[in-house]
Parts: structure tokens; C-alpha cells; sequence
């Protein structure tokens, strides 16, 4: 009789479940099912047994169709219990290519799936924190770079795992990139109020930063305790957001790492009005003259613009980039931080040894002029580990083995040093996040301000 009452208990469920979309169910019974404004949503244990990750929830309605190229529109509730298990699309791009550095380092086991659908984040928790707003623990955005062309927020180095388990939330963001997520054009502008188009890619940012300030609560995350954190252009997304006014006054802390300091860093330096220019031409040569039919075409159409752009002399990294003079980013990062509109919240910032380019004194610059106007602290590293296993040194991104603590995911032959080395940052940065200092509570400053009359750069090398 008992096992006849689970049989048609399942079959009862099954029917259920049958009429509701997928990825949903209509009852679940779980200490694990995590009420927010948005909805429901059940996570999944991760291999540590006390962190609990909600894979792929959706932030914003998918800009596709009508929505393709307009600014983000914030989720509806959803009805029912998501099932927040698996991953979600990868914002629209092409592949890396094979064989080359950066495929081999950190997309080795291919891409996953990229669509339009792509609005979704992912949250990493500890397990007592979840409906529990008095936890109030602090929280850290992430948002990854790829020169605002391609990338993901759950590439292999990328994980809250060891954040969680130090006690801060970590959410990883997804967000329109490249020609679906940056795209000027004079047609486009007229349908906003301040005459712009573009950004979009930074809009789903600020939507992504809004839900989590509305919601994570509910996972037992502060609210008024948000890090805003990425590296390269997630890196200058993160001084975009702290330059916004839609954005900035969410931000308790910040770290931008190889992105800069003062002074341009993968930014649309050319005049709108060229960017629009440049888009109404590219659209004009796929045939696409009108906006009915850019939002008419399919998404293979316009994935690959960069053969024309090549052809034409176009840099997609100029033109498919965030740009100023609209609501969302009306000054630029530089000007923000010279007229003292910027956040002012503690600042953690630096490069690697082997970087893009050298970005000290960008750094030291950005230094100076925060303390002309402000009493919080910035700190400032190089990363000098030479990475082992090739030659590639310190290279660009190789940082983020160590900052997530994911070097066994790794081909790279690290040493018990690599990952002392992994844990001294961990701590560092989730110290950060926690108190605004990278020291933590601990009375022996190891990682001293960065200051006007003495640039400190905290040097993170693995101990010989």
C-alpha cells in the first residue's frame, strides 16, 4: 500500500509538472526552495555539501524579437518553483578560435550553446544563509571579460564555490555582448528619450545589479553590502557601473582588475554619431535597411559581422563597445573620477605582470585623484606569478585561477605553492568584499593603502 501511494504520488506529479513550462514544476516541498519578489527558485548542492548553487535564473526578458537592441527589461515573476540546476545559453558570439591561447587555456571542452536568450545569473550561497534575511552576508557580482565580444560567466576558472565557503555570495553574470549588445544606429536612437542607442550590454548589467540588490535578500545576502567586481572589460565594466547613476549608488565596493586605471581602456573612443555611422552601414550591407528588418533576421545573420568590418577597416573593439553621453553612462569613467561623481567606496585594483600593458601608472593616477576628494581606501597588486607550464608568464587573466580557486580544473602543472598562493587570494579578496579591507579584522596590515605620497602595489607571487 505504501509504495502504491509514492507510484501514485509520482503520477500525480508527473501531470503536473506536464503543464508547466520547463525548468518549473508547480510544488516543491524543500528547505532549499528560496522564495524572492521574482519567484520561487530551487538550487543544487555542490560537491562541498554546504554551498548551494541556483544555475541560470533570468534577470530580464529575453531580448529577442521586438526586444532585440532595445535596453533591458526587468524580469515578471514567474509562477511556480524554478529549477534553477543547469546553466543557461551564453550570450550570442562566435566560437574561440581553435588552437589558440585562450581556447586552449580556459575553453579547451568547447562552448557551450549561444543565443539571444541569455539574460540569466547564477548564485553561490551557503546553505544555513538561504531564507534567512537576518544572515545579511555580503555579496560579489561578477562580471567576465572578452573585450565585450565573447566570454561567460561560468567559464571553467569561474566559480563561487570557494567564496561561499568563506562567506560571501557570489553571483556571475550574463549580459548581451559584441553587435547584439553594443550596436549604435541612427534608427535605433530615435526610440529612446536622450536620442542614444548602444549600451545595451551595460543595461543588462545595471538590471542584473538591481535584481540582485531586490532580491538577495532572500538568500541571505546585504543588500547595502554589494561588490561590483570584473576583470578586463568585465574589469571596465565595473568602472562604468561606478560611474553610472543608475548603478553607482547600489555599489558598496569595487574591484577592477587589467582594466586600467585613469586613462581609456577598451572603450568606444570614436564619436557616437561615427558609431552610428558604422552600424547603419553594417546593417545596410547584410541587407538588414530598416530596423523591422534587423529585428526580423535570424540570429546566425548577425552573429558574424567581423569578415565585413575587417574589410571595411572597422575595429569591432572600438565600435561593439560601451560608449558615453547616454542615460545609463552620461560621463566617462576618467571624468566621473575627476569631477568626484564617482562611488565612493573602497577601491581594490590592479594588473598582471605580464599584462595587456603596463598599468601602473594609470593606477597611481586613479590613486591620486580619489584621495583629492575621498577618505576611502584603495588598494592596489600586481599579480608577478609566472604561471607554470609554458612561457606565457603572468599573462592577462591568468589571475583568475587564483582568485576563484579553481586550479585543478587546470592543465597547468601547479605546485602546493600555486595554491598557497590561490588561498592568500581568496582570503584577500573576500576579506574585501566582506570589510572594505583586504587585511580582513586582523591588526597586521600585510597589504598596506595605496596612497599619494607612497604607491603601494601588493606583489602576489607564490612563496619560494
Amino acid at each position: 500500500m505504501k509504495n502504491r501511494f509514492f507510484v501514485i504520488l509520482a503520477l500525480l506529479s508527473a501531470a503536473t509538472l506536464s503543464g508547466h513550462a520547463a525548468g518549473f514544476s508547480a510544488a516543491v516541498f524543500s528547505d532549499d526552495v528560496v522564495t524572492t519578489p521574482s519567484g520561487r527558485v530551487e538550487g543544487v548542492l555542490t560537491d562541498s555539501s554546504d554551498v548551494m548553487v541556483f544555475k541560470g535564473i533570468p534577470y530580464a526578458e529575453p531580448p529577442i524579437g521586438s526586444l532585440r537592441w532595445r535596453r533591458t527589461i526587468p524580469v515578471k515573476p514567474w509562477k511556480g518553483v524554478l529549477r534553477a540546476d543547469h546553466f543557461r545559453d551564453i550570450a550570442l558570439q562566435t566560437d574561440q578560435d581553435k588552437g589558440s591561447f585562450y581556447e586552449k587555456e580556459f575553453f579547451r571542452f568547447g562552448m557551450p550553446h549561444s543565443s539571444e536568450n541569455s539574460l540569466y545569473l547564477n548564485i553561490w550561497v551557503p546553505r544555513r544563509a538561504l531564507n534567512n534575511p537576518a544572515a545579511r552576508m555580503p555579496v560579489c557580482m561578477w562580471i567576465h571579460g572578452g573585450a565585450y565580444q565573447n566570454g561567460y560567466s561560468y567559464e571553467m576558472e569561474m566559480d563561487g564555490d570557494e567564496w561561499a565557503r568563506r562567506g560571501v555570495i557570489l553571483v556571475t553574470v550574463g549580459y548581451r555582448m559584441g553587435i547584439t549588445g553594443f550596436l549604435c544606429h541612427p534608427e535605433l536612437a530615435k526610440e529612446n528619450a536622450d536620442g542614444q542607442s548602444g549600451n545595451y550590454g551595460l543595461y543588462d548589467q545595471i538590471t542584473a545589479l538591481k535584481w540582485i540588490h531586490d532580491n538577495i535578500s532572500a538568500f541571505g545576502g546585504d543588500p547595502t553590502n554589494i561588490t561590483v567586481m570584473g576583470q578586463s572589460a568585465g574589469g571596465g565594466s565595473v568602472k562604468n557601473l561606478v560611474a553610472s547613476p543608475l548603478s553607482r549608488s547600489l555599489i558598496a565596493k569595487a574591484i577592477i582588475e587589467s582594466a586600467g586605471g585613469l586613462g581609456n581602456f577598451l572603450s568606444g573612443n570614436d564619436p557616437v554619431d561615427y558609431m552610428q555611422h558604422t552600424g547603419k552601414m553594417l546593417m545596410d550591407s547584410l541587407g538588414f535597411t530598416t530596423v523591422e528588418k534587423m529585428r526580423d533576421a535570424r540570429s546566425d545573420e548577425v552573429r558574424d559581422p567581423w569578415s565585413i568590418c575587417r574589410r571595411q577597416g572597422i575595429n569591432t573593439m572600438q565600435v561593439f563597445a560601451p560608449h558615453t553621453g547616454d542615460t545609463a553612462l552620461p560621463e566617462s569613467f576618467d571624468n566621473a573620477v575627476t569631477d568626484n561623481s564617482v562611488a565612493d567606496v573602497p577601491y581594490l585594483i590592479g594588473y598582471t605582470a605580464n599584462d595587456m600593458l603596463p598599468m601602473d601608472e594609470a593606477i597611481n593616477r586613479f590613486v591620486d585623484k580619489r584621495a583629492e576628494y575621498s577618505r576611502q581606501p584603495v588598494y592596489s597588486y600586481e599579480f608577478t606569478r609566472r604561471l607554470p607550464g609554458d612561457d606565457a608568464g603572468a599573462f592577462h587573466s591568468s589571475e583568475l585561477w587564483y582568485t576563484f580557486g579553481t586550479l585543478a580544473r587546470s592543465w597547468r602543472p601547479f605546485t602546493p605553492a600555486d595554491y598557497a598562493l590561490s588561498k592568500e587570494m581568496l582570503d584577500f579578496w573576500t576579506n574585501f568584499a566582506k570589510y572594505g579591507n583586504p587585511n580582513g579584522t586582523s591588526r597586521r596590515t600585510v597589504w598596506k593603502q595605496s596612497t599619494p605620497k607612497k604607491h603601494f602595489f601588493m606583489k602576489l607571487d607564490i612563496k619560494k
